[in-house]
């Protein structure tokens, strides 16, 4: 059962994907039609869950799903990846790969790096200890909050920089 995005309980579980690119404004109005039907039918043993999504800076797909009353199964959580390798196919971005670091490279712009090529963003200068950079770690919905955006010298990437 869809739910807009705001109104999905802070708890919820997300899933955050990065695309490589960012969308256009026809891909972005396909995306959510395609993830609209998605979440009107997804379910957990034949049981609809509330769900959502939303999607920010043209550029990053976070699925969200309040499991309070029923917990989402493996075969769920498969159907929405399936969906994800839909949309990947159908628009040529690359969306399942983990491998990415997202930083903002202005106030609304999103950068996607690979992770093997993030430490030259870092030597560049395009990326110094208070970019802030998108925390994959992330789990309920309320995390979006103060803890998605974080600067970089609080993740991950400190290890690059003078201390």
């Amino acid at each position: 059962m869809y739910l807009e995005f705001e109104d999905i309980a802070a708890h919820a579980r997300i899933w955050i994907y990065q695309s490589d690119r960012k969308f256009t404004q026809e891909e972005v109005s396909w995306i959510k039609d395609r993830l609209k039907a998605f979440c009107e039918q997804w379910n957990t043993h034949g049981a609809l869950m509330p769900t959502s999504f939303e999607i920010k800076f043209d550029q990053v797909i976070i699925l969200s799903v309040d499991e309070s009353n029923l917990g989402a199964s493996g075969c769920s959580i498969d159907s929405s990846v399936k969906t994800l390798r839909e949309i990947e196919q159908k628009l040529g971005v690359n969306l399942i790969d983990q491998g990415k670091v997202g930083f903002l490279a202005s106030e609304d712009t999103l950068a996607v790096n690979s992770v093997f090529g993030i430490k030259e963003s870092v030597q560049s200068g395009l990326v110094n200890p208070e970019t802030l950079v998108l925390n994959p770690l992330v789990k309920e919905k309320a995390d979006l909050e103060n803890k998605w955006l974080i600067p970089a010298k609080e993740s991950w990437l400190n290890k690059y920089f003078e201390n």
